[in-house]
């Protein structure tokens, strides 16, 4: 009958104390049924699961590893695992596992403490929790751009999926964090390709509304998108309204709009990062592809879908040429643009912050609200509110240290 044992090791962090510890370990031949490592400020916890076979249980290997670790200034501790516990352990690897992605400015206690608390109320065990962002020096603390992401593995189904959703939302709205909830599976780890709403998702303007005041017509342009959001009007038929108002616009100003355009933050960061790594990105915008191209050309999109903006004589007609790229069409586009690369839909991510993106957000394998309206955070499946675009990195799993190699 094998005895198992596990093995705590805790101390000053420093090179060498896992192999010393493993290689007294190889000398008695002991099997290792599990190991795991962290470091927190410098204190290292090193824990080994090991098997001793019944005919070394009287061997000098316990007091070997008592006196190694305190030749190296370590605490040691050792706890007998009945075999039953083992079993039950055992068991639970196959069970559903889930990544919640806590993000903020600054994480506080009270974050850490409400995730955790719900997490546990929906019987969710946390096996592993990760800092995603950069250590942060204490004079940066005050920096209005800085971020922090801590990750959560857990594992366990909740009962009520909807249930735990609605509580995550509520809390990210109470403490002003964001709060993400992903299964953890292959296709969370290789995601492809990933397609972007434009006005008010990558650029912080409306572009409509930016033509709309050089027209001279732009309370107009306003009343018509307040109408659509009231539903009084649909998606083609505001587009179209507001844009016949533009007609006479001379086009010279499109140049003058588009230089001027603020990217939202972190845009050429997250862009440049996902090129980087091999995605595919593309913006399925229902503003004017002139914009689009803009935005191509300054950071490197593979592909651009939107409205072509009828111009005649260097002036605007009020009218656009082709087919109106709404909600439904962005979902379309997304569809044939993943089986052009030869892509599962949920090896996809799709971002956008209008209720026009919610019919791309809910095929997409990742959809997220980016600083949405409400009715909008509600339906997709993840939101970001509080960090810029690259904080859609840290629920890819992407370390602010990996920044380092793809430089």
């Amino acid at each position: 009958m094998n005895e198992i044992i596990l093995l705590t090791v805790s101390g000053d962090d420093r090179p060498g104390v896992t192999s010393a510890i493993t290689g007294i370990l190889a000398r008695y031949h002991i099997n290792i049924l599990d190991i795991g490592q962290a470091v927190i400020h410098n204190t290292l916890s090193l824990g080994v699961l090991i098997q001793v076979p019944t005919e070394l249980e009287s061997s000098p290997l316990l007091r070997d590893l008592l006196f190694k670790a305190h030749e190296m200034k370590m605490q040691v501790r050792f706890e007998p695992v009945e075999g039953e516990a083992y079993e039950h352990w055992v068991e639970g690897q196959g069970k559903s596992r889930h990544i919640i992605t806590l993000l903020a400015r600054q994480i506080r206690a009270e974050h850490i403490a409400r995730v955790t608390s719900i997490a546990a109320d929906h019987g969710l065990n946390i096996d592993n929790i990760s800092r995603l962002s950069g250590r942060i020096s204490l004079q940066q603390e005050t920096c209005p751009k800085t971020r922090a992401c801590v990750e959560f593995s857990v594992r366990g189904m909740p009962a009520d999926a909807a249930a735990l959703r609605e509580e995550f939302l509520k809390a990210a709205s109470d403490l002003d964090v964001d709060i993400a909830f992903q299964r953890d599976d292959i296709y969370r780890r290789n995601r492809r390709l990933v397609v972007f709403d434009m006005d008010s998702t990558l650029i912080e303007a409306e572009v409509i509304d930016e033509l709309a005041k050089e027209a001279g017509v732009g309370d107009q342009v306003v009343a018509i998108t307040e109408s659509a959001m009231r539903g009084e009007i649909d998606f083609d038929e505001s587009f179209r309204r507001r844009v016949a108002l533009l007609k006479g616009l001379d086009a010279s100003v499109l140049e003058q709009i588009a230089e001027r355009l603020p990217l939202t933050e972190g845009a050429a960061e997250l862009v440049a990062h996902l090129k980087a790594m091999g995605f595919k990105t593309a913006i399925l915008s229902g503003g004017f592809t002139y914009f689009g191209r803009f935005l191509q050309d300054k950071l490197g999109f593979d592909y651009v879908y939107a409205n072509e903006l009828d111009i005649q004589d260097g002036k605007v007609t009020g009218e656009v040429t082709g087919q109106i790229v709404n909600g439904e069409r962005k979902a379309q586009l997304l569809k044939e643009i993943a089986e052009r690369e030869g892509v599962r839909l949920e090896q996809t991510i799709a971002v956008g912050d209008g209720a026009n993106d919610l019919p791309m957000l809910s095929i997409a394998g990742l959809g997220i609200a980016f600083r949405a309206k409400p009715l909008v955070r509600q339906s997709a499946k993840q939101a970001i509110s509080t960090l810029g675009l690259d904080g859609i990195l840290y629920l890819i799993g992407f370390r602010d240290r990996d920044s380092d190699t793809l430089v």
